[in-house]
C-alpha cells in the first residue's frame, strides 16, 4: 500500500487524540484518587502542573534540537513513551505505596511523549501541500480531534467505570496505551517533510526583535490556562460542588466541553475561509469571560454546567489560530517557533488548573479557584486588542 500525504493526516489527527489522552485521562480518576488514596487537592492541582511542566521542558528542548533530528524519528518515540507511560499509570499505583511518587512517575513518562507531539504535529501539517488561505482551518480542524478525543476519553471511561467499577480503574490506562501504540506504526509508514534546516529557519533572536512575538507567547499562555483551568476541574467541580453523580457529572460536565470545543474547531476548520479570524477571536475570548463568571456565580447547578459546556466553545479557537496566525507572521520560524509557543502553552495549561487547586484548597470552594482564574481570558482579551493595534500600525489584516 502507498501512502500519501492524507494518510500523514490521519496520522496526525491520531497523535491529536493521544494528546488528549495524556491530558485528560487521569483528571477522571481525582475523586477515586482523592477517595481512596487520599491525594489532596493541592495534590491533585500539582498533578495537573506535572504533566504540563514536563510538556513545558521537553517543548523548551525541542527549541534547541527538534530541527536536528528527523520529525519522523520524534513523532515515532513520542509515541512509545506516551505509550509506556500510560501502561505504568495502570501499574505503578497498584504496587507502590506511598501512591503519589507512582502517579507522577506516570505522568511524567507520558507526559515527555505529549510534549514532543504537541511541538512536532502542527508544524508537519503546516508543511503539507496546500494552499495559503487553507491553512488556519487546516489547523483548526487538526486541534479538534483533540476535542473529538477529548470526548472519546470521558465517555469511554466514565462508562467502563460505571460497568466495571472504580476499583478496577487501573485496567483502563493499560487500554488506552493501544491507541498510541498503533499510531506508531503508522508513523513509521506515512511521508514527512523535512524540517526547516538550522540555517533556513528564521530563529528565536529574529523573531524577538518583532513585539509582536511576545504578545503571541502570552496569548497562548492564556489560551491554555483558559482552557485547562476549567477542563482539569470540571468532573470534580460537578460531583464535588454541584452534588451531581460522576456518571451524569462526567457527561454534562467534561464531555460537553469537549463536544463543544470540538464543534467550535470543527465549524472554523470547516468554513475557516469565509470568517476573519480576529472578529471571531474577540467573540470568543467575551463569551469565555461570560462562561467563566457563570460557572463561579450562577444560582443554579444546571447553569453552571451549561456555562462549563460554553466555555469549550469559547476557547475552541485561542490555540489553533494563535498558532496560525504566528506562523502567518513568522513563515520561516519553523519547529523552534511552534516549540516555544507550545511551551507558553503548557505553561498556562499547567498554571491555571493549579491555581484552581491552590485556591480551593484555602478557599474550600472549587468555583471561587475558577474564579480566580478569570484573569486568563482577560488577559487574552488585553493582548487580541493590542495585537490589532499593532498590525493597523504595519497594515496587516487577519
Amino acid at each position: 500500500m502507498k501512502f500519501s500525504f492524507q494518510h500523514t493526516r490521519y496520522a496526525c489527527y491520531t497523535a491529536y487524540v493521544t494528546q488528549a489522552i495524556i491530558n485528560n485521562l487521569a483528571p477522571l480518576f481525582f475523586i477515586i484518587f482523592s477517595d481512596t488514596y487520599h491525594v489532596s487537592y493541592s495534590g491533585l492541582g500539582s498533578l495537573v502542573m506535572i504533566n504540563f511542566m514536563t510538556q513545558l521542558v521537553v517543548d523548551a528542548a525541542c527549541i534547541k534540537f527538534a530541527n536536528r533530528i528527523a520529525y519522523k524519528t520524534l513523532l515515532v518515540t513520542a509515541h512509545i513513551i506516551a505509550a509506556l507511560g500510560l501502561v505504568l499509570l495502570g501499574i505503578l499505583p497498584v504496587y507502590i505505596t506511598p501512591v503519589f511518587p507512582a502517579l507522577v512517575c506516570s505522568i511524567v513518562i507520558f507526559a515527555i511523549g505529549g510534549g514532543l507531539l504537541e511541538v512536532l504535529v502542527s508544524p508537519v501539517v503546516d508543511s503539507l501541500p496546500e494552499d495559503a488561505s487553507k491553512k488556519p482551518a487546516s489547523m483548526s480542524f487538526l486541534h479538534s480531534f483533540y476535542c473529538w478525543g477529548q470526548m472519546l476519553v470521558i465517555l469511554l471511561t466514565t462508562f467502563l467505570l460505571s460497568r466495571f467499577g472504580r476499583d478496577n480503574w487501573f485496567l483502563l490506562p493499560i487500554l488506552w496505551a493501544i491507541i498510541p501504540l498503533l499510531n506508531t506504526f503508522l508513523f513509521l509508514k506515512v511521508p514527512i517533510i523535512p524540517a526547516l534546516k538550522q540555517h533556513e529557519s528564521m530563529g528565536i533572536k529574529v523573531m524577538a526583535k518583532n513585539p509582536v512575538f511576545f504578545l503571541f507567547l502570552l496569548m497562548m499562555l492564556c489560551a491554555g490556562s483558559s482552557e485547562q483551568s476549567v477542563a482539569q476541574w470540571v468532573s470534580f467541580f460537578a460531583e464535588k460542588a454541584l452534588n451531581i453523580p460522576k456518571v451524569f457529572g462526567d457527561i454534562f460536565g467534561p464531555a460537553m466541553f469537549a463536544l463543544f470545543m470540538g464543534i467550535g474547531r470543527t465549524i472554523y476548520g470547516l468554513f475557516g475561509s469565509r470568517i476573519k479570524i480576529y472578529p471571531y477571536m474577540l467573540f470568543s475570548v467575551i463569551l469565555c469571560i461570560l462562561c467563566y463568571i457563570g460557572i463561579s456565580l450562577a444560582p443554579h447547578p444546571l447553569i453552571q454546567l451549561a456555562a462549563c459546556a460554553l466555555t469549550g466553545f469559547s476557547i475552541s479557537i485561542m490555540w489553533p489560530a494563535v498558532f496560525s496566525i504566528s506562523s502567518s507572521r513568522f513563515p520561516k520560524g519553523g519547529a523552534p517557533l511552534f516549540a516555544l509557543l507550545a511551551l507558553m502553552g503548557d505553561l498556562g495549561c499547567g498554571t491555571g488548573p493549579w491555581i484552581v487547586g491552590l485556591v480551593s484548597g484555602t478557599q474550600g470552594s472549587i468555583g471561587t479557584g475558577i474564579f480566580v482564574c478569570i484573569i486568563f481570558p482577560l488577559m487574552f482579551l488585553l493582548s487580541l486588542l493590542m495585537l490589532r493595534r499593532a498590525n493597523a500600525k504595519e497594515k496587516i489584516c487577519y
